[in-house]
């Protein structure tokens, strides 16, 4: 859709869009972009909620009135939380599968290995269709690689592998705990990984790193990370050393 924008736009039709992917966009320069912290699939938000909609329709036309781009703008505001009667049905029980390792490289493994034959079994029910694929490492690799960085208290250097392995893995995760038979609640589940995983916290204390920094590019990197109705949901194996916090890239 951005290279689209500049034909139509050489052709005197202006153009504006919402973006799942900041990153993307940041590199593509449409002419006008509203970047969303919405679940991909879901450009406005939850469905069902036409007020919340409305609003980012709107933020997204408003770019019309900027006189010059390009324009990237974020949408303050994250999805909202729907309400479920029903419970998520997870295939595993977190907090009894983990093994009291006292490190985030082992837990996190520990924690993927246990998931992992639900993602196979979820990706053969969709006929091996997935998500999973943004990064060019294997899951394995990049969770072995997050939990060794929050375990000797470092910040990530390169940001682009940071999120795509946080979105593979994420996404992964999802796919797992979606794999019971029977109807899943998508937000429910969003709320499970958040407050019930061991990736989930790791990736919330990378989260409160940038977050806490004073540097408005660390913010934004937070941002992408992780949604802000998911911050506070922070678990994991005790005894662990927070990632430092001085506001500068290691």
């Amino acid at each position: 859709m951005c290279a689209l924008s500049y034909f139509l736009e050489r052709e005197g039709l202006l153009t504006t869009g919402i973006s799942l992917v900041r990153e993307n966009t940041a590199s593509m320069e449409p002419p006008r972009a509203l970047w969303v912290s919405f679940p991909l699939g879901r450009p406005l938000g939850v469905p069902g909620d036409a007020a919340f909609q409305h609003r980012v329709i709107d933020a997204a036309l408003a770019l019309f009135d900027r006189e010059a781009g390009p324009v990237l703008e974020d949408f303050p505001e994250d999805a909202p939380v729907v309400e479920s009667e029903g419970g998520a049905a997870c295939p595993i029980a977190f907090a009894s599968t983990l093994p009291e390792t006292g490190t985030w490289e082992m837990a996190l493994s520990a924690e993927l290995a246990a998931l992992r034959p639900w993602y196979d079994l979820a990706r053969r029910r969709r006929k091996g269709r997935t998500l999973v694929g943004v990064s060019a490492d294997a899951p394995e690799d990049n969770i072995r690689a997050i939990g060794h960085l929050v375990d000797a208290g470092e910040r990530p250097t390169d940001i682009k592998w940071l999120k795509h392995a946080v979105e593979d893995l994420r996404t992964l995760y999802l796919e797992a705990m979606t794999a019971q038979p029977g109807r899943q609640d998508a937000a429910v589940v969003q709320r499970q990984f958040w407050a019930d995983t061991q990736f989930g916290a790791a990736v919330l204390r990378v989260f409160e790193d940038y977050q806490s920094s004073d540097d408005p590019r660390m913010k934004m990197i937070a941002r992408m990370l992780a949604p802000r109705d998911a911050v506070g949901h922070s678990t994991g194996p005790a005894g662990t050393a927070p990632l430092a916090s001085d506001g500068d890239a290691r």
